[in-house]
């Protein structure tokens, strides 16, 4: 993907802000949040990627290396290989206007939609809106039943 990034730095070095220490009351999330921003990214799991992805913390940094991921993992999938569905819906669920800015990461993440053979039932609606968002460029809010512009 041409990312230059160097993945052995942390977000917090990336980013250049030093997060105070997470309230003693902070919940999981915010402190594995805190916790996972100090670590290198090249250590970070797909899960990890996927807690700070839905977070919205380190996405420059984090989207392409998920990306990369999720291409090696796709063509394994019809071999019954591992793919992870949480990183997926973490990269999917992104807010348009980080799709617009990055073309790049668009048409990778298409191709490697296209690559899946057996979506799960419960990222297709992920999937769908993700499409359809990036076609128009206008958020969807997705009801039980419906889609409909934010």
């Amino acid at each position: 993907m041409g990312n230059k990034t160097d993945r052995s730095k942390t977000i917090e070095q990336l980013e250049g802000i030093e997060w105070p220490d997470p309230p003693a009351d902070g919940t999981g999330l915010v402190k594995a949040v805190h916790n996972l921003r100090k670590r290198p990214i090249n250590l970070l799991t797909p899960w990890e990627m996927s807690r700070l992805i839905g977070q919205d913390v380190g996405i420059p940094w984090l989207l392409p290396a998920a990306l990369e991921i999720l291409r090696k993992t796709a063509t394994d999938q019809p071999l019954g290989g591992f793919y992870d569905d949480d990183l997926l819906t973490a990269v999917l669920t992104r807010r348009s206007p980080i799709w617009q800015s990055n073309p790049e990461w668009t048409t990778s993440l298409k191709e490697i939609i296209s690559l899946l053979e057996d979506i799960s039932p419960n990222i297709r609606e992920d999937v769908q809106r993700f499409l359809l968002e990036t076609e128009t460029g206008v958020r969807i809010e997705c009801t039980d039943t419906h889609y409909r512009p934010e």
